[in-house]
């Protein structure tokens, strides 16, 4: 069995992921691409994650890649994760995972509605319920070409209804149907997040019918001939990795892993003692590349990308996750996680190292930082949707 050392993967993933200055793109399509897909659920770090894959892309660029030309697009896709990825991509990711999502969430909908009363109560009651609630939003986004919740809300009243979630606990929310009906529309692939309400931070968005969209629709894929093609990307772009690490990242079981694997051609490698996988016609080492230093958004796509991720990460994780299991923004050299960032009220971005990495890699990573603020122009990172992580305390502490 061939071994592949953590070098050579740290290797792989600056390069292949863009972080090594040599190596980074101009286009935020180019930077979603090198990872499969970028983290949404925070629309800062799609931003940010674009800006430490590219040279010449600031806001204006990535919004323009967003909501003008449309070359990405946001889906609920692996985990039940709002991800950004390339229309060429999106059909993929909709068969390989978000079909089965939208499964589980009408399930939980119509759970939701029989038990908030709606219906007859019941969910034979509740399904009817849902599919007349359901036309009457497609109609209203079609005639508004775009809308937010709240407007939909007002354009029919089962719309504004409201239903209960975690009834009795200290997180009862009660959502409008239509909120929730829209990310069950979103994960069918019938309707699409496009421009926030407010600067590039918002988490509010305006929704549209996919096909105002993207008027060619998304490809109805074979749902196993999707999976077996995310496998291959994402091994492209991650790989060598243990296949575990493959169904951590897109939520699927151990079966469903295997069936997308076996459409593979696939070479079993030794990863310091671990079985790895990867793909046959990818065997040749990827040449080390010149010392880089990167600053990562929380959420980026890169430490997300595995489950095991002691090579690269080494004992800094209780340091740098919350207790969900997601990181905060990191300070990486050449492979390694060696600290972590934030911005302090003036939107500086302020660092610290969690182990010594010599004064080349201090002054590399200062050149990021400055670079990073240069982008910021000011706006404050916090996290919204997400707990703050023990780095971060340390750093608001004495950044103010």
């Amino acid at each position: 069995m061939r071994a592949i050392t953590a070098e050579q993967r740290r290797a792989r993933l600056g390069r292949r992921h863009l972080l090594t200055p040599g190596d980074r793109a101009t286009d935020p399509a180019d930077a979603a691409r090198a990872v499969v897909a970028l983290h949404g659920t925070d629309p800062s770090s799609v931003h940010i994650s674009c800006w430490a894959r590219t040279t010449g892309c600031g806001v204006a660029e990535v919004e323009c890649a967003l909501h003008d030309d449309r070359t990405l697009i946001r889906l609920l896709a692996m985990r039940r994760t709002v991800f950004v990825t390339t229309l060429d991509r999106a059909a993929v990711l909709q068969a390989a995972c978000s079909r089965e999502v939208a499964a589980r969430e009408r399930r939980k909908l119509v759970g939701m509605l029989a038990g908030s009363g709606l219906g007859d109560g019941t969910e034979s009651g509740a399904e009817r319920w849902l599919a007349g609630a359901e036309e009457a939003a497609l109609a209203s986004l079609d005639k508004r070409g775009e809308a937010t919740a709240a407007e939909l809300a007002s354009d029919d009243p089962r719309l504004a209804e409201r239903v209960v979630i975690g009834r009795g606990s200290r997180n009862e929310a009660r959502p409008t149907v239509a909120a929730r009906l829209l990310l069950l529309l979103a994960a069918e692939g019938l309707a699409v997040r496009g421009r926030p309400r407010g600067s590039w931070t918002s988490h509010q968005y305006r929704w549209s019918p996919l096909e105002r969209w993207c008027p060619q629709g998304l490809a109805d894929l074979p749902v196993a001939e999707a999976a077996t093609e995310l496998a291959r990307l994402w091994l492209r772009s991650f790989g060598p990795a243990p296949a575990e690490d493959l169904q951590w990242w897109t939520g699927w079981t151990r079966t469903r892993t295997r069936q997308a694997l076996a459409g593979l051609d696939l070479v079993e490698v030794d990863l310091d003692g671990t079985p790895g996988l990867l793909l046959a016609d990818d065997l040749e080492d990827v040449p080390a590349p010149e010392p880089w230093a990167a600053l990562l958004p929380a959420l980026d796509p890169t430490p997300m990308g595995w489950q095991r991720r002691e090579w690269f990460l080494g004992p800094h994780g209780p340091k740098l996750f919350d207790r969900a299991g997601n990181i905060g923004p990191s300070v990486w050299w050449n492979g390694r996680v060696v600290g972590g960032w934030t911005t302090d009220a003036g939107g500086r971005v302020v660092h610290r190292f969690l182990e010594d990495v010599g004064a080349g890699a201090r002054a590399a990573v200062q050149a990021e930082a400055d670079r990073l603020t240069a982008l910021l122009d000011g706006t404050r990172i916090a996290p919204r949707t997400r707990g703050r992580t023990w780095l971060e305390e340390e750093l608001a502490a004495t950044a103010g």
